[in-house]
């Protein structure tokens, strides 16, 4: 991801630029020769940014340093065909929209890798019963795999999401100064239709299907908030998941990899702290607080255009793929290396399963014939009496006890032990139904993703 947006890909992209401008030129009846187009081609590579830096401190241009510099490589006879009509968004925009399009390939074979995982895992442990929260309250039970397909489908539609994204992103194109394309129609005197093959033909070159069908001198910046809320929304379903893992950690029951020789605190020698999850949850938060700027560049793109859309830019776009980019990778990682702890598991469930049993006691005697609301108002209180002497007295659960001894409640209450398995309602045909309707066709429409991406281990 680095790779994709430092400052020489995106040189070498403005030369690709200027040789696909002048290749379409060419073929559109241009007087540009072959020989001019060679010498780019040939001299495409020889980039120097300490000269380029040079020139631009002299001109105070970016673009025309990149130009004057490409020049000096090519030679006076390719060198009056760079940028022929063209305005400097012609390679600014369109490079950095080829920046975004690689930079959410990358993200998308990582986000296959991570649901690969995700799937062996939920797979794995279908069955495993264990408590489920809400309000980060003992609720009814799930199961561990269950947990895992609600991590799956966030990250699911997040791959969607940005498969959607990556094929509506459209290119700049060949628009001219405020993009009206007048250069280009002054150049093919007055020939709207070569006009249009131009613009066309650049975009095919770069990989583009279609251009944005107006612009100013800029597309507009409208795109990028697609871009940025689309990571921003990928960043979220990261930090739901570290959160979880975070929370699970604390009680035991799932811990993060942690590695023979980690420290966990420099003070506290026993600890296990969740810093891959706690790393991605900050990362996250960082991607999200970029995602205001780009709507606020968009509102305030004057007319046409104003430059004060590019420094910003080059910062918020660029940290939002690399942050999410570094907050894959930790998940990926993290999931790889996940471990459940089934017996700390079983001991949380342990004062907590007379209580689920709860619901099942309600059902039965509601199909006997008993009013619901009654039946409710028994367990409640039984329930409540027992609660409160595990917390006032460190006692053992007995509610069980309780309903048995209670004149109506007692003929639907189980038999002890109480068996975990039979209060996870569907959840393991719910892992078994996602994996196979939902997970296993995405992965396979990515098939091409497999093995493309391996995580750096503990970044």
């Amino acid at each position: 991801m680095v790779a994709n947006f430092d400052d020489r890909r995106r040189a070498l992209l403005w030369r690709d630029l200027w040789i696909a401008l002048a290749e379409a030129e060419r073929a559109l009846g241009l007087p540009i020769a072959q020989e001019q187009i060679t010498a780019m081609r040939d001299h495409r590579d020889e980039l120097d940014l300490e000269r380029v830096a040079e020139l631009e401190a002299k001109l105070r241009h970016d673009v025309m340093a990149h130009v004057h510099h490409f020049g000096e490589r090519v030679g006076p006879g390719a060198e009056r065909i760079i940028h022929l009509g063209a305005t400097s968004c012609f390679v600014t925009d369109n490079a950095e929209l080829v920046m975004m399009r690689d930079g959410l390939e990358l993200l998308m074979d990582r986000l296959w890798a991570l649901l690969d995982r995700l799937r062996a895992f939920a797979t794995q442990h279908r069955a495993l019963p264990t408590l489920a929260y809400t309000h980060f309250q003992p609720a009814q039970l799930t199961t561990v795999g269950k947990r895992a397909v609600l991590w799956a489908q966030d990250f699911a539609y997040d791959l969607e999401n940005l498969a959607a994204l990556r094929e509506r992103l459209p290119f700049r194109g060949a628009k001219g100064t405020t993009g009206t394309q007048a250069s280009f129609l002054a150049l093919f005197e007055g020939d709207h239709a070569r006009v249009r093959e131009l613009d066309r033909r650049v975009a095919s070159t770069m990989g583009f299907a279609q251009t944005i069908a107006v612009s100013g001198q800029t597309y507009t910046r409208k795109i990028d908030t697609w871009v940025v809320n689309a990571l921003a929304d990928l960043a979220a379903s990261a930090a739901k998941f570290g959160s979880d893992v975070r929370l699970l950690a604390h009680e035991r029951e799932l811990e993060e990899p942690f590695e023979v020789d980690q420290v966990g605190s420099s003070a506290m020698a026993y600890k296990r702290n969740p810093m891959r999850c706690e790393r991605i949850c900050s990362l996250a938060r960082f991607v999200h607080s970029l995602a205001s700027s780009p709507p606020q560049t968009h509102a305030h793109q004057w007319l046409e255009r104003t430059l004060d859309d590019s420094a910003n830019r080059r910062l918020v776009i660029t940290e939002a793929f690399l942050a999410t980019d570094a907050i894959l990778n930790l998940a990926v990682d993290v999931v790889g290396g996940l471990v459940v702890n089934p017996a700390v598991i079983r001991a949380n469930l342990g004062d907590e399963l007379p209580f689920m049993a709860t619901e099942n006691v309600l059902m039965a005697g509601t199909k006997a014939g008993h009013s619901r609301q009654e039946l409710h108002e028994r367990v409640r209180r039984h329930a409540h009496a027992a609660a409160a002497r595990m917390k006032q007295e460190g006692v053992a659960n007995d509610l069980l006890v309780r309903m048995r001894d209670d004149d109506v409640l007692g003929a639907f209450v189980p038999a002890e032990p109480i068996d975990a398995g039979a209060y996870v309602g569907r959840a393991p045909e719910q892992v078994d139904e996602f994996v196979a309707e939902v997970l296993a066709p995405l992965l396979q429409s990515h098939a091409q993703r497999r093995d493309r991406f391996r995580p750096r281990v503990a970044v």
